[in-house]
């Protein structure tokens, strides 16, 4: 659970990185306000969730079993662990 939220976190954070990135090779100041309008920070905030919304749209249609799929659970058969598997 604590990779996924680290994820979406990191996710969250590439378009913050990149205009910091940015402002380092056009030699302005990072710290500096007027660097960070309140305007460009509304800009990123926005590009910054459409990114995250998109990743999980994009987790929650490809990933995981085919929609008729049937979970059969892990379980101990002839004496050996066989792990869960879709079928």
């Amino acid at each position: 659970m604590i990779r996924a939220i680290l994820t979406e976190l990191g996710i969250f954070l590439i378009p913050f990185v990149l205009y910091v990135l940015f402002l380092l090779a056009t030699q302005k100041g990072v710290r500096e306000s007027t660097s960070w309008p309140a305007r460009v920070v509304l800009k990123l905030l926005i590009s910054a969730f459409a990114l995250v919304i998109i990743s999980l749209i994009l987790l929650a249609h490809f990933s995981g079993a085919t929609p008729t799929a049937t979970y059969t659970p892990a379980h101990i058969e002839n004496g050996k662990l066989v792990p869960g598997q879709n079928k």
